[in-house]
C-alpha cells in the first residue's frame, strides 16, 4: 500500500475552504495568509492525484472527487478530536478502569460505601475489586493483576513498596443486648470466661493478633474458629460468642452487633496502599487512591 503523506493542516485548509466556499473566507478563519493556504491545497491535490476544487474569479466549488474526500475527511478530523477528547479524559482522570485487590475485612463493609460514593462522581471509571487474603493481594501486586492492593503492614516482600493510609484498631464485636455492650473498652483479662470465636491461623488477622497477645502475656482460648471474618460475625449474630475484628469489618451502623474498644493489650493492624517498587499508578487509579484516602480520615473523625 502506498504511503501518503497529507497532514493534519492540510485536511483543515481543505475542510475550511469547501465550508466557505472562499479562499479568502476559509484563510481568514484558520488564521493563515490566502498564498500559504493555497500552498497547503495544492500539496494535497498534488499527493491526491486529483483536483478538489474547481475555482473561478467568483466562487470556489467542489469537484465530485472533492465533494467524496469531503466526508472522508470531515470524518478523520471529527476521530481525531473524539480521540483527543479521550486521551484528555483518561489524563484527567474520569474515564478508565481501576482494579484494586483488598482484604475481605476491608472489602465486606468499607469499600462498597467508597466504591458508591466514587462512581457518583466518576460515572465512567470501572472499579473491579478482588477480595483476597493478604498474602494473596501481596502476590496479585507482584503478578500486575491489579492497579494496587489495599493489605496490611507484615506481608510485604521485596519489590513491593508500602504506603500506610489507615490504623485499623481491633473492637470486641458482640451483640448489642451484652452485659458489656456499653462499655468504652474492655481488657483482654476480662475475657476469661467469655466465649471466643476466632479466624483460623492461617488468617493474617490472627496471626497479627496472636502475635501482639503473646507479647503481652496473653493466651485466650477460643471456642470456635472459622476461615472467614464474614462466617465469624454472622457466628457473634447467632449469640456463639464474641470476637475481634478489625473496626473496618464491623460497619458502625450494624443492626445487631456492636464493636467495643480493646485494651490491655490495644492491638490494631496498618492498613496501606500497596504497589510494585518504583510503579507510577494511572490517572484514575491516583483518583481512586486519594477518594479512598479521604474517605478514611473521614471514618476516623469523632462524631459529633
Amino acid at each position: 500500500m502506498a504511503r501518503i503523506n497529507f497532514d493534519l493542516q492540510q485536511l483543515q485548509a481543505f475542510v475550511a475552504v469547501a465550508e466557505r466556499g472562499s479562499f479568502r473566507a476559509a484563510a481568514d478563519e484558520i488564521h493563515l495568509s490566502s498564498p500559504a493556504l493555497s500552498r497547503r491545497i495544492e500539496r494535497l491535490e498534488s499527493i491526491l492525484g486529483a483536483k478538489l476544487f474547481n475555482r473561478t474569479t467568483r466562487d470556489v466549488k467542489l469537484t465530485p472527487l472533492g465533494r467524496t474526500f469531503l466526508e472522508r475527511a470531515r470524518a478523520a478530523l471529527d476521530d481525531l478530536e473524539a480521540a483527543m477528547l479521550g486521551i484528555s479524559d483518561i489524563a484527567g482522570s474520569r474515564i478508565g478502569r481501576v482494579t484494586v485487590a483488598c482484604v475481605p475485612s476491608a472489602a465486606l463493609h468499607f469499600l462498597p460505601s467508597v466504591v458508591s460514593s466514587f462512581s457518583d462522581k466518576f460515572p465512567k471509571i470501572r472499579i473491579r475489586l478482588m477480595d483476597e487474603a493478604a498474602g494473596q493481594v501481596v502476590a496479585s501486586v507482584l503478578a500486575g493483576e491489579c492497579d494496587f492492593g489495599i493489605a496490611f503492614m507484615g506481608n510485604q516482600v521485596p519489590g513491593v513498596d508500602f504506603l500506610p493510609i489507615h490504623d485499623d484498631e481491633f473492637v470486641l464485636a458482640m451483640p448489642r443486648g451484652h452485659a458489656m455492650a456499653k462499655r468504652r473498652s474492655v481488657a483482654w483479662a476480662d475475657l476469661a470466661d467469655e466465649k471466643l470465636i476466632a479466624v483460623a491461623r492461617s488468617s493474617g488477622n490472627r496471626q497479627l493478633l496472636d502475635d501482639a497477645l503473646a507479647r503481652a502475656g496473653c493466651n485466650p482460648s477460643y471456642r470456635f474458629e472459622v476461615s472467614h471474618i464474614a462466617t465469624l460475625l454472622g457466628m457473634v449474630e447467632a449469640g456463639l460468642g464474641m470476637a475481634a475484628v478489625p473496626r473496618l469489618a464491623l460497619p458502625a451502623n450494624h443492626p445487631t452487633l456492636v464493636g467495643v474498644a480493646l485494651r490491655q493489650p490495644a492491638v490494631s493492624r496498618q492498613l496501606g496502599l500497596t504497589t510494585l517498587h518504583g510503579a507510577t499508578l494511572s490517572a484514575p487509579s491516583q483518583v481512586f487512591y486519594e477518594h479512598l484516602r479521604a474517605a478514611l480520615q473521614a471514618k476516623k473523625k469523632p462524631k459529633a
